[in-house]
């Protein structure tokens, strides 16, 4: 199917009066297969973004839950070509955007533009670097250009004004606000510095932001989207996977997306 862009699907979900659910699902986990069908099924029970993580051998961002998830993924042999024919298999049942969280380095091995050519030609809407700044994103940027992908950047509470002012102007589709310092895993509440973070994001020109890191229920989820454009979850829907397979990331996602709302 054409899928619909990540900063349209935002503008449309604020025009409904709430916040996108993005979800994050790791490809290869615990199979290829099965994470098309999670992925899928999070998709069709209400998650408006597709957020799919490419297994990588030194996932510092990631906690414990996703790291262990990605290493199996790895060990059961996934390589960095079934991610555009899981992507494939995704985007041809659903026009919902479907983003790639990646570290940089598999996309240079891989080679930059054959990537986002891939990645194109599989219906992927973009790519998510968490540890490529904007500062040295110049080939990425070009190769997203020409073959029409939105490209995320992360923000941090520890950013500076002049660094989220760049995350800002060169994200298309929104900014990825970290909630907290640290690495993913749910956590009680979210941190009091994500509404910060969103709020310096605005005000140094961010259209769109997201929030991430630490959010596994709808209440966290009606907090964050009271004051961004969406919450982002991964944590809580990979242990679903894990514990009950694509029915119990469905049987969450339905949960979190009652907190999308706005008051």
């Amino acid at each position: 199917m054409s899928g619909v862009s990540v900063k349209d699907t935002i503008a449309r979900c604020k025009s409904e009066g709430r916040g996108v659910l993005v979800a994050y699902l790791p490809a290869g986990f615990p199979s290829v297969a099965e994470s098309v069908d999670a992925a899928k099924a999070a998709l069709e029970a209400g998650a408006d973004i597709l957020e799919f993580g490419v297994p990588y051998s030194d996932p510092v961002m990631d906690g414990v839950v996703i790291a262990e998830a990605t290493q199996k993924a790895l060990e059961a042999g996934f390589k960095l070509k079934d991610l555009f024919t899981a992507i494939a298999d995704i985007t041809s049942s659903t026009d919902k955007p479907v983003l790639v969280m990646t570290y940089w380095n598999p996309v240079v091995q891989y080679g930059v533009d054959r990537f986002a050519h891939d990645l194109k030609a599989a219906g992927g809407a973009g790519l998510i670097t968490p540890d490529l700044i904007p500062d040295e994103a110049a080939e990425w940027m070009d190769a997203a250009t020409r073959h029409g992908l939105e490209n995320v950047f992360l923000a941090a509470p520890s950013s500076s004004d002049e660094r989220l002012r760049r995350a800002a102007e060169q994200s298309h589709g929104f900014v990825y606000a970290v909630s907290t310092m640290g690495i993913t895993g749910t956590r009680d509440d979210v941190d009091s510095a994500a509404k910060t973070l969103v709020e310096r994001l605005y005000a140094n020109d961010a259209s769109e932001v997201c929030v991430g890191l630490g959010i596994s229920s709808a209440e966290q989820v009606r907090d964050v989207v009271s004051f961004a454009d969406g919450a982002i979850v991964g944590s809580a829907l990979v242990r679903a996977l894990a514990d009950a397979g694509p029915s119990g990331v469905a049987t969450l996602v339905a949960e979190l997306r009652t907190g999308t709302p706005r008051a």
